[in-house]
C-alpha cells in the first residue's frame, strides 16, 4: 500500500477543504485494498474495529452531516460498523465510492458555508471541517490496524 501525499492546492476555502476531503478518502480505500476478506473482517482491537467495520461506518459517516443533518432527509443512513460474512473488499469498496460520488454532488450544490443545517446547530463549513477530521482521524485509526495484519504502515 502507498499513501499519496497530501494534495499541493491553491484555490478557496471550499475547494482546499474538499481537495483535503477526497485525499483522506482514496488514503482510507488504500488501507483496505489487498486484504483478504476474511482479514478484513476480522476486529483488530479489543473494541471490535475492523477494516471493512471502518469502511461501513464512513460510507454513512458523510451522508449523515449532508443529507440527514444538513438537508433534513430521512432515512438517517447506516453508519454501524457491522460486518457480515458476505462483506467483502471490493463490495465495501464499491459502497464507500457510491457514497462519496453522491456526497461529492452534494457538495457540488452547497455554495453558501455560512448556512446552518437543518436539523443541527452547525454551519456547513462546521460539516466540512468536522468530515475532514473525522476521515482523518479515521484514516489514522486504519493505519494502526493496516500495521497491526500486514506490517504495512501508512504516512
Amino acid at each position: 500500500m502507498s499513501d499519496l501525499g497530501p494534495p499541493a492546492v491553491v484555490a478557496g476555502e471550499k475547494e482546499t477543504l474538499l481537495a483535503f476531503l477526497r485525499y483522506l478518502r482514496e488514503a482510507i480505500i488504500r488501507k483496505v485494498e489487498g486484504l483478504p476478506d476474511d482479514v478484513a473482517r476480522r476486529p483488530g482491537v479489543p473494541s471490535g474495529t475492523s477494516p471493512l467495520g471502518m469502511l461501513k461506518h464512513l460510507s454513512g459517516a458523510e451522508l449523515v452531516w449532508l443529507e440527514w443533518a444538513f438537508l433534513g432527509r430521512d432515512p438517517f443512513p447506516d453508519t454501524s460498523m457491522e460486518v457480515a460474512e458476505t462483506d467483502t473488499v471490493a463490495r465495501c469498496v464499491a459502497a464507500y465510492r457510491a457514497a462519496t460520488v453522491r456526497a461529492d454532488a452534494l457538495w457540488a450544490s452547497l455554495d453558501d458555508l455560512d448556512a446552518v443545517s437543518v436539523r443541527e446547530d452547525r454551519t456547513l463549513r462546521w460539516i466540512l471541517v468536522h468530515t475532514v477530521e473525522e476521515l482523518a482521524r479515521h484514516a489514522g485509526q486504519l493505519d494502526i490496524l493496516r500495521e497491526l495484519i500486514d506490517g504495512d504502515v501508512g504516512r
